[in-house]
């Protein structure tokens, strides 16, 4: 069963991912200092998540834990 946006939204906070301005509609986009770019999810929080948008957000954090 797919994560919902809100998980994925926790765990990139929790790895310490702001919220950048930026995103349009139900789009937002996170940032980290030791990130280059930026991850940007779309849909609501109660929405599932798609299993390129987990992907993208594993390796995020895992970028970030280098």
């Amino acid at each position: 069963m797919p994560r919902k946006i809100r998980q994925l939204v926790a765990d990139l906070e929790a790895s310490g991912f702001t919220l950048a301005p930026g995103g349009k509609g139900s789009h937002r986009k996170y940032r980290h200092a030791q990130f280059a770019g930026a991850v940007i999810l779309s849909g609501k929080d109660g929405e599932d998540a798609q299993h390129y948008q987990e992907k993208q957000v594993r390796n995020a954090i895992r970028a970030t834990t280098r």
